[in-house]
Formats: C-alpha cells, structure tokens, sequence
C-alpha cells in the first residue's frame, strides 16, 4: 500500500537513512500552461511507495536536498518533462539520473519504449491504463490514481537491475551515464532556441525577409509565454505567425483589421506583436534559411542515414539512437558535429561518416556545443 506524504516531517521520516537509488516519478499538468505544474511526486524506496504532495505546504523544499543529493543514484522513466516540473517548481534537478528508457535503447532493448510496455517485457507484469487522463491537482485522489501512481514507481528498481546488468555486460554503462549527465545538463541550461523558425515546415516557403520577421515572432513569443505561464499557441499560433511574417502589415491599424478577422488573435498583445514584428533582432542577418531540401542534399542524407543504419545494426543498436535525422541534417548542413553526437556517439560515427563528408566539400568536423 502506498504512503500519502503530505508534510515535510513525514517526507524526512522515511528518508532519514539515505538509500543509494530512489525511484522517480511525477504527475503534472500542462494543458493551461507553459510551464508544467507539479502535482505529484512518486518515490520508490526500498520496498516503499512515497506519493508526496508537492502542493503541501513546505514539501518542495523538503524534496530538494534528496533531489540534489549526489550520493543517491535517481531512476526514472522518460524523464524530460519530468525534469522541467522539478527544476521549475523545486528549482533543482534530480542527479545522478539513470533513465530507463535511455537504457533500454543502449541496451538494444527498444528506442523510445514506453513505461508500461518495458515493465511488461522486464517484469512479466502487464499494467493498467485507466488513470492516464486524470486530474491530478484534485483532491483528495482516488484510491485509482494512487495505486496508478505507485505503479509507475513500483517497477523502476526490477528495470535498474536488468539494464544496469546488461549494459554492464556489453560495455556500454558509460554511455548511459554520459547520455544522462548530459540530458540533466541541457535541461539546467532551458536554452531557448535561437532559430525557431527552422522547425517550422512552413517556413522553407518564406523569402529570406519573412524568415527573419519569423524569428522575431517566435522569440518574441517564447519569452512572452515563459513570462506569462501560456502556452505557446495560446500567445501567438504558428498560422499567424507565418501570415504575418509573409504579409507584414503597412501600419498597426492594418494589423488591427488581420486581428479582427483572426478568432484566436491575441488583440490585447497586439502592440507587443507590432512592436516584435518591426525591430530587427541584433543576430536576425546570421539566421541560417529554412529551404526546401535539393535532390542532392536528400542523397546526401540518404548516404550518412544508410551508413548509421549499418552501424547501428553492428552495435545491436535501435534506429534512431546512434544518430537522428535531425541532427544528421546539422551535421551535413555546417560540417560541425552537433553536441548531441559527441561524445560516444562521434567515437562510433565519426570513422564512418567522415569520408561521407568530407568528398561533399564542408569544412574540417570540428565539435559543437
């Protein structure tokens, strides 16, 4: 039976004797915000399942010195977003962090493997959906959403155990650790993107111009949703913001009349959005274009993609672990090796992707942060 924490005493009662891991999880809320409200912490410790409520007066300042504390390894499942609910309402993050999705992948298990379906393959246990959905700021919580909760808890050490061992086995630990020290570290940095508008596919159909006016929209944007906890629909919609990166408005009336006829318009910020549309942004002339990718840059592509496939397949690895398309397409577009495939990642890719790069005529790989 799991343990209801609601204060910083009880929270400190059953982690007085530090444990070398802890098992971690949360629930939070996103859908009304930019920033994911926490609603639920779940630790697993030894044969325990703590559910603390971080809405308790005190408990996010009770979980920070066993979140920070260093000596205590922290296992956790796909642990993104989870991340940004700690360091945004705790203002720490869980380190060490050993995150079994990322190991399963390592391990040769599966990429991207979902909580439920790894406990089953590891566990030969098969766990319910039914509290998926739930609002998990309410309370009190039903005896559902508990045992949901203490569920997603209650495997993580069996999980450890297999993948710590198998990876172990194929020499492959370090890379986890280097993969998740490096996934903490990005997540401490929260960089806001520089060049928004390449993740955009609408953009490749914009003038060089429009793309920079697209820039200033969406940084614009990001900082006004940081600022106000919106998300970032709810400030400016991708739709608008391409339409008035192509067409900018002659005056701020013009921009009223787009306004009027756009439902979701955000009228109240309409001076803001004249303001971002029209002052250039100090290293807007730098911004690399979105384009439409030529049939030699997809062969090109096709080559590096075919070469880590092969690789990957002689490492027993998943697609998409090695190396993804996404940063391929970075590493083909500048010849500088992303960070994200530094690392491990250069030291397996690097032997076979550098006589594919270098005939196309870029520049000497040299490493990015």
């Amino acid at each position: 039976m799991p343990h209801w924490i609601d204060t910083p005493t009880a929270l400190d009662a059953h982690l007085r004797h530090r444990p070398a891991r802890i098992g971690l999880d949360t629930e939070f809320v996103r859908e009304r915000t930019f920033w994911p409200q926490l609603a639920l912490v779940q630790i697993a410790v030894d044969d325990q399942m703590l559910l603390v409520d971080p809405l308790a007066a005190g408990m996010t300042d009770a979980l920070k010195p066993v979140l920070a504390d260093t000596a205590i390894t922290k296992v956790m499942h796909s642990a993104s977003e989870d991340l940004v609910a700690f360091k945004f309402t705790c203002g720490v993050l869980p380190t060490p962090l050993f995150d079994t999705q990322m190991a399963a992948a390592l391990a040769g298990v599966a990429a991207g493997i979902g909580y439920q379906k790894l406990v089953e393959r590891i566990a030969g246990v098969a766990l319910p959906k039914g509290e998926t959905r739930s609002d998990w700021l309410r309370r009190p919580l039903s005896e559902a959403q508990l045992h949901y909760a203490a569920d997603d808890v209650r495997y993580l050490f069996a999980m450890h155990d297999a993948l710590e061992t198998r990876l172990r086995e194929a020499g492959r630990l370090q890379w986890l650790q280097d993969d998740c020290a490096r996934f903490v570290e990005n997540a401490a940095q929260d960089d806001v993107e520089r060049w928004p508008h390449l993740s955009l596919r609408s953009a490749q159909f914009l003038d060089a111009d429009a793309q920079r006016r697209l820039v200033r929209l969406l940084r614009w944007r990001d900082a006004q949703a940081r600022s106000s906890d919106k998300p970032r629909s709810w400030i400016l919609d991708n739709e608008l913001a391409v339409g008035l990166a192509r067409n900018p408005p002659a005056d701020r009336a013009a921009l009223q009349k787009v306004f009027d006829a756009q439902p979701k318009a955000p009228r109240k910020l309409a001076d803001a959005v004249w303001n971002a549309l029209g002052t250039p942004l100090p290293d807007e002339a730098d911004a690399p274009l979105a384009r439409n990718a030529t049939d030699s840059d997809k062969a090109a592509l096709k080559r590096l993609q075919d070469a880590v496939s092969q690789r990957s397949a002689e490492l027993g690895l998943p697609d998409g672990v090695l190396a993804s398309r996404r940063y391929l397409e970075a590493l083909l577009e500048s010849g500088r090796w992303p960070g994200a495939l530094s690392g491990w990642r250069r030291a397996e890719l690097e032997p076979v992707l550098a006589p594919l790069l270098n005939p196309a005529g870029l520049a000497p790989a040299t490493p990015t942060g």
